[in-house]
């Protein structure tokens, strides 16, 4: 992959797998090295390859080359963090409905900011099928509204103890 053209989108737009695929069955060992990626840009596109390890097939295995041609064209961007004052918690959700052809689960996802620091974020398949779009974004709400909570809890005790902010 060394010599690979880049691609601007780590996912084809509206690109729809199945565990049925009927392309040839690839290495297992090789297509589970190629989705152990953890970057924060890539969460959905390595969540979405990710749910073919156990029976990859050639189609889900181009699909995991394409991240890595998107990692490829990206290399010289980062992430910068600036020192701030401003410790506000925001998060950000959004799911698709019935993203999954398997077994028509959609797909959400987090993530929660403090300052210009993204420090925590999740990417999942909902447990239960979303009868629509809005009750698809009820649940990640409900979910990302728990975590908010979580999340402020730590808020809460830092400053019973009085701990200043650092970064």
């Amino acid at each position: 992959m060394e010599d690979c053209k880049p691609v601007s989108t780590p996912v084809e737009v509206g690109m729809k797998m199945k565990i049925d695929s009927t392309k040839e069955t690839v290495n297992p060992t090789v297509f589970k090295s190629l989705t152990t990626f953890t970057h924060l840009d890539i969460m959905y596109a390595v969540g979405l390859v990710s749910r073919y390890m156990e029976k990859s097939k050639q189609d889900h295995l181009i699909a995991a080359k394409r991240i890595l041609r998107y990692i490829k064209g990206t290399l010289e961007l980062g992430l910068f963090y600036m020192h701030s004052h401003d410790f506000k918690l925001v998060g950000y959700s959004d799911s698709n409905y019935g993203g999954n052809f398997d077994d028509e689960k959609s797909t959400f996802g987090y993530a929660f900011n403090i300052g210009s620091a993204t420090f925590s974020w999740s990417l999942k398949k909902q447990q239960i099928i979303a009868l629509s779009t809005c009750e698809a974004e009820y649940m990640t709400t409900a979910t990302c509204t728990c975590q908010t909570i979580w999340l402020e809890m730590f808020q809460t005790l830092k400053e019973k103890l009085g701990m200043q902010n650092r970064v």
